[in-house]
């Protein structure tokens, strides 16, 4: 759990440097690299939320 919860973080932080890049100086690759990590969010939330789960059960 403790490695899915580095993995969000990681990919947040990609995520909020490339949005801010996007944003405030109008990159396009970088909002295509904030689209990517955004995506690579959710799916790390969906296994987190599944891990979390199975751990409350125990």
């Amino acid at each position: 759990m403790k490695e899915l919860i580095e993995k969000i973080e990681a990919a947040y932080t990609a995520f909020k440097t490339d949005a801010a890049a996007q944003a405030e100086n109008g990159n396009k690759a970088a909002g295509t690299r904030a689209r990517k990590a955004s995506l690579e969010i959710e799916k790390a939330m969906k296994e987190f939320r599944k891990a979390s789960l199975e751990e409350s059960k125990k």
